[in-house]
């Protein structure tokens, strides 16, 4: 018989055991919260922006089951990169089979490859490199500051990007992030391409490093923003691990611990999708518990792993939220 949710019901009847079992286990736990008036922060490392999640992440942020963003420079820059210049991407499914001599044939070509897709640089980097130049420098002309994510706000609905769109607007998460306003955090921004060339014109006198609001302001925005939407809880649900997930995470033990706000709750809500394996010394391979320790998980926390490709799962479960 046919269904109006034919996804949703798939990994309902059939996700039993193991990690399929988990990711409907996290799937259940993400919409038990948002039932009960959570918020959720959706934390974005890899190239997640690459791998087009905003084709149903976008979607996610519409319908308000995105709360606040932590996420990369790369992924922050790559969605925007993808709307302007989808057409020159170029996919390379033997990627596996390259030579350092074919590797280096890319690099001529101008084509900056992650995994299995080439990032065209002349037609992603330098079409927003103008255009993201004039925003920041016409805010160090009047005295403004502002993060990473809001200059691109500004470029996203200014609309001087609209003549090199090259896919449907509702498949950027960016464009839909913009729209709303989302609160964002994008720790370690500098180490982005448009960070590179943020610090190129610095070093050249071009423009001041003041201008861009840092990390030391990005954590105590999200600070600000922990204690004034934490009563009903905040979830956190992370797609792989690094700087993405560890940065806003220690939100938590900064207010109770440093500034001894020994009110703050505690995240009410963990779940990661990693590839990582558990092993020793790694953050993205720690399991959940050892976040106790640190003052950012509580022992009735309900806590999910599950260990699989973030660019399988995390649509998946985006699709049981979204009821597709």
């Amino acid at each position: 018989m046919p269904t109006e949710a034919p996804v949703s019901d798939f990994i309902t009847h059939y996700f039993k055991h193991f990690n399929a079992a988990a990711l409907l286990d996290a799937a259940r736990g993400y919409e038990a919260q948002l039932n009960s008036g959570s918020r959720m922060l959706v934390s974005l490392a890899g190239a997640m922006s690459t791998a087009e999640l905003g084709r149903i992440f976008a979607e996610m942020i519409r319908q308000d089951k995105v709360h606040i963003i932590s996420c990369t420079g790369a992924n922050l820059e790559e969605d925007i990169m993808n709307l302007v210049a989808h057409s020159h991407y170029k996919r390379l499914p033997n990627y596996r089979d390259l030579s350092p001599e074919d590797e280096w044939q890319l690099l001529e070509k101008g084509l900056n490859r992650v995994t299995d897709t080439c990032i065209p640089e002349e037609e992603a980097f330098r079409r927003l490199q103008k255009h993201v130049f004039k925003i920041w420098k016409d805010a160090e002309e009047a005295g403004e500051r502002y993060f990473p994510h809001e200059f691109l706000y500004k470029l996203l609905l200014s609309g001087v990007l609209e003549p090199y769109y090259e896919i449907d607007l509702k498949d950027s998460w960016m464009y839909a992030a913009a729209e709303k306003n989302l609160p964002l955090v994008c720790p370690g921004w500098e180490d982005s391409t448009l960070g590179n060339i943020f610090a190129s014109y610095v070093i050249k006198g071009e423009l001041s490093a003041q201008t861009m609001r840092s990390g030391i302001e990005y954590m105590t925005y999200l600070a600000d923003w922990y204690t004034e939407n934490s009563e009903k809880g905040i979830g956190f649900f992370q797609i792989g691990g690094g700087i993405a997930g560890d940065f806003p995470i220690c939100v938590v033990p900064m207010l109770y611990q440093d500034l001894e706000r020994t009110q703050t709750p505690f995240w009410s809500y963990f779940c990661q999708i990693s590839d990582s394996t558990t092993s020793y010394g790694s953050y993205s391979g720690a399991v959940p518990n050892e976040k106790i320790t640190w003052g950012k998980l509580g022992i009735e926390t309900p806590k999910f792993i599950i260990e699989s490709d973030a660019t399988i799962v995390a649509p998946l479960i985006f699709a049981y939220l979204l009821k597709m």
